[in-house]
């Protein structure tokens, strides 16, 4: 069984996934879209190597959003902030990418992941790091 730590961090994931792809609908500019859903596509691939791992310790993989948690208020909201517009929509984004970066921050600080789910969460966190330079220059763009 994966540790709850591991658990939480593929269910914000999966969050974040959802969360970019209502953004990448709702988003009026053209060159956003196509910003939003390349993220999109690097985020569901994070989640699908999480996954794997928690199918490799006989898990049930993460399919649907945590509906109460944090991360799923938080990409919630940006999806409604899209209805305001892109800038208000871009600064949305760049909080649920420092949520998401602070998480995997304290799973690796925490010493509760197992050694392979370790392994798992450094190799993601790069593109969660991505993520989060992402959600800084989308900010600064719409600002």
């Amino acid at each position: 069984m994966a540790s709850t730590v591991f658990k939480s961090l593929t269910d914000t994931t999966f969050d974040s996934v959802e969360g970019y792809r209502q953004a990448a609908d709702k988003a009026d500019s053209p060159q956003l879209k196509q910003a939003l859903t390349q993220r999109l596509q690097q985020r569901e691939q994070t989640l699908a190597q999480m996954n794997a791992e928690l199918e490799r310790q006989g898990d049930e993989l993460t399919t649907k959003g945590t509906l109460t948690g944090e991360a799923h208020q938080l990409w919630q909201s940006i999806t409604s902030a899209f209805e305001s517009n892109d800038e208000a929509a871009a600064e949305r984004v760049e909080e649920g990418e420092d949520y998401i970066k602070g998480k995997f921050e304290k799973a690796l600080e925490s010493g509760q992941l197992e050694a392979q789910e370790r392994t798992i969460v450094q190799q993601c966190y790069s593109e969660i790091c991505e993520g989060e330079r992402f959600g800084d220059m989308i900010e600064k763009q719409y600002d």
